[in-house]
């Protein structure tokens, strides 16, 4: 491996390690209906790479299933390769039927020589499904005969449901040996409430080791319209996505929360149209005055058979208050109280002293 892909290893290599004992039973995620992108957290139990884990769970693209969501460069190899119980997470389409999530029509796992369907969803697949699951899935009226070369579709946990109201990304998560639910719940910016509800988990002293949890990802807030080809793009905090065929990437960070989307670089084709708004390129910002910042913000994509088109929008923020004063020049309401208070304070310190001195001066004469 040449020294530039020194840094991705390095990257990679930063990730948790992880390497939990595996589940005796998967979990299913509850799903009210509907199709989205999610995403589960696959720790390979042998030294892999990049290409290899694409391959084992049939996903289509490199960069949008593999790269964006680890936030790794687009120019990353599929070479790269990947150490034993390295934490990488991987973007699946979710499809939601009867109540349940499972990965859409994927991965279809060709069953080799020496396979067991226990030994295919605990060890292949990290145990996120269970036999039973395969078999059930897959219409094998007898488990424990599976032939060479045979096609099993695995049903993966998913979710496309939201939160307490909100849009999140649904990550199946396969606990760690030692980890308890406040760990878990701090780690990925949720409540212990929402994990144990979502899971049904009474004491949160019960989790065990290896137990897949659905654990929901706050995403970033976008300007996207409704009748947009990708009108339900969710991102996630620390990843980005590629859409509007792959002509743009948008990313999302926590300082923010609000998605930000700028042209693909490096992979974009001469098909990407023009993203602009007016003489202002798709991401860029611009600022009239030191109270006004103007942001070209992404609101979507057409992809009419007769024209393909990036959607804009002009959007203003305001970074003044109402006076025209940076809100952090005036002192906010808690400070002019204790400011109010402490004037009285000094008040009543006044007045006693000039009594005191009325007195003496009374007795003096006395």
């Amino acid at each position: 491996m040449t020294s530039s892909l020194h840094p991705l290893l390095l990257q990679l290599l930063l990730l948790l390690p992880f390497s939990p004992p595996p589940s005796a039973s998967a979990a299913r995620f509850a799903c009210g209906g509907g199709t989205c992108q999610s995403l589960l957290g696959y720790a390979p139990p042998n030294a892999t790479t990049l290409a290899e884990v694409k391959s084992l769970f049939q996903l289509r693209s490199l960069r949008g299933s593999l790269l964006a969501p680890n936030s790794l460069p687009l120019s990353t190899p599929s070479s790269l390769p990947l150490p034993a119980a390295s934490l990488l997470r991987l973007r699946l389409p979710c499809s939601c039927s009867r109540g349940v999530g499972a990965s859409f029509r994927r991965p279809l796992y060709k069953v080799k020589a020496g396979d067991t369907l226990d030994a295919i969803a605990r060890g292949t697949f990290a145990g996120f499904v269970t036999s039973g699951e395969i078999a059930a899935a897959n219409n094998l009226s007898d488990p424990n005969r599976v032939a060479v070369g045979q096609q099993l579709y695995v049903p993966l946990p998913c979710s496309c449901d939201a939160v307490g109201g909100e849009e999140v990304v649904h990550y199946a998560h396969a606990v760690a040996a030692g980890s308890s639910v406040a760990e878990i719940a701090a780690e990925f910016g949720t409540t212990e409430e929402t994990l144990m509800r979502l899971n049904g988990i009474k004491d949160p002293n019960d989790l065990q080791a290896g137990q897949i949890l659905d654990v929901p990802l706050r995403a970033c807030s976008s300007s996207i319209s409704s009748t947009s080809v990708d009108r339900n793009l969710r991102v996630p905090n620390g990843s980005y996505i590629l859409t509007a065929n792959n002509c743009v990437l948008c990313s999302c960070s926590s300082s923010s929360w609000q998605l930000d989307c700028h042209p693909t670089q490096g992979i974009s084709s001469s098909t990407c149209p023009a993203a602009m708004c007016g003489n202002m390129f798709l991401g860029n910002t611009s600022s009239s005055s030191p109270c006004e910042r103007a942001t070209c913000a992404y609101t979507g994509y057409t992809n009419k058979t007769s024209s393909f088109a990036i959607l804009t929008n002009l959007t203003i923020q305001s970074l003044c208050n109402t006076s025209g004063a940076p809100p952090l020049s005036q002192p906010t309401s808690g400070a002019a109280l204790s400011l109010g208070l402490q004037g009285v304070k000094l008040t009543e310190l006044l007045i006693f002293f000039h009594i005191a001195l009325l007195c003496l001066a009374f007795l003096s004469r006395c």
